[in-house]
């Protein structure tokens, strides 16, 4: 995957606002624009500039407001330029209260517009986790029900193996598909979905084999056998708002699933990455999503994609082994580039996955499509 900047000079201009940043303002930016309710911070960013991660080194000109990623429906954005000719955003005079020395932003009581679709991304921050193996172990999980049911509703007593804290409420997770990295093929985590809550009645006692109980108050999805619980706190903070970067070193790797379960898929979609934090990737990351061009076989007949040799040809050793290699007596194989075909946004990190949201696609997006800078 290719990118205009090298990470040193994305460094730089992350660090010292330069001309360069000048030339991704679009020509039709808009002088002035009123915030609404239901904008994004990535919806402005995108009226102004032609890569969005530079909206704070934009709003940065302007150092005696606030932060950039804290704006509020009713706020009135002025672009203008400084006496050096360097382009900035600042809020209109009627939202800012005078005073001396300097000047200071009324704080609104309305709440600061999200970074992205918070419709999109808030279920995926509210009712999913990406657990690890090791997240697993040792959580209480039910047993069954006060009746002979195979899937408890609201109302519903449920008797949990494991010791509970009193009069606690617990959210009740169904453990579902698990990521898996496509090239090591080890599992990354797995995906827990929150199906409902319960308030616990009785705290149990594993020692002396007494289950605990607890009483089904909400119900998200069914509830069945094995669902764990964790205490209704864990995984249920969260914010909307992240500081839009484009991350200084190099990353690399693949979309390895999407909100939706699809193959094939556009913009504001939820994807999965196997990058977490042990690639050093954080929320309001911004990365590029890139795809290989098809294969090319120089041979006899001409140039050709791999997909379009006959059956014959595939089956063959022959061919099977050019597959593998870079050329032959008679044929050689060219690996084409990847491309550039899109953008995504990191909103939630785990250890080793991380959740996206895909912001702009060229082309239709995959599992297997590459994610990174260079």
């Amino acid at each position: 995957m290719k990118h205009p900047f090298t990470a040193l000079i994305m460094a730089i201009c992350i660090a010292f606002p330069t001309f360069a940043d000048e030339l991704s303002v679009k020509d039709d930016a808009p002088a002035r624009y009123v915030v609404k309710e239901g904008d994004t911070l990535w919806d402005i960013s995108k009226l102004y500039l032609s890569s969005p991660w530079q909206w704070q080194t934009l709003w940065k000109q302007n150092p005696q407001l606030g932060d950039p990623d804290l704006i509020y429906p009713g706020d009135v954005l002025m672009f203008q330029r400084d006496a050096q000719g360097n382009p900035m955003i600042s809020l209109d005079k009627k939202g800012v209260k005078k005073l001396s020395p300097s000047a200071r932003v009324v704080v609104q009581k309305s709440t600061a517009i999200p970074t992205l679709p918070a419709a999109i991304i808030k279920p995926l921050l509210e009712f999913e986790l990406a657990l690890s193996e090791e997240d697993l172990v040792g959580h209480p999980f039910i047993l069954g029900a006060n009746y002979n049911v195979k899937l408890a509703t609201q109302g519903h007593l449920l008797y949990i193996k494991g010791d509970l804290d009193p009069f606690a409420h617990y959210g009740i997770y169904s453990v579902e598909d698990k990521y898996v990295d496509p090239n090591s093929q080890e599992t990354l985590a797995y995906e827990a979905n929150l199906v409902g809550t319960a308030r616990v009645l009785d705290a149990g006692n594993s020692a002396q084999s007494k289950p605990a109980t607890v009483k089904v108050e909400t119900v998200k999805r069914e509830i069945k056998p094995n669902d764990i619980l964790m205490p209704i706190s864990q995984g249920q903070s969260f914010s909307v708002q992240f500081s839009m970067i484009r991350p200084a070193h190099p990353i690399d790797g693949e979309i390895i699933s999407s909100d939706n379960k699809l193959r094939e898929f556009g913009a504001t979609t939820v994807v999965v990455l196997n990058l977490g934090r042990e690639h050093n990737v954080q929320e309001g990351h911004i990365l590029d999503i890139s795809k290989r061009s098809p294969t090319v076989i120089e041979g006899s007949k001409g140039p050709r994609y791999v997909e379009d040799a006959s059956r014959l040809e595939k089956l063959s050793s022959s061919v099977r082994e050019l597959f593998n290699t870079s050329s032959s007596k008679n044929n050689a194989v060219w690996n084409m580039p990847e491309e550039k075909i899109g953008e995504l946004m990191i909103f939630k990190v785990y250890d080793k996955v991380s959740y996206a949201l895909v912001t702009s696609a060229l082309q239709p997006i995959r599992i297997g499509d590459s994610v990174g800078v260079n």
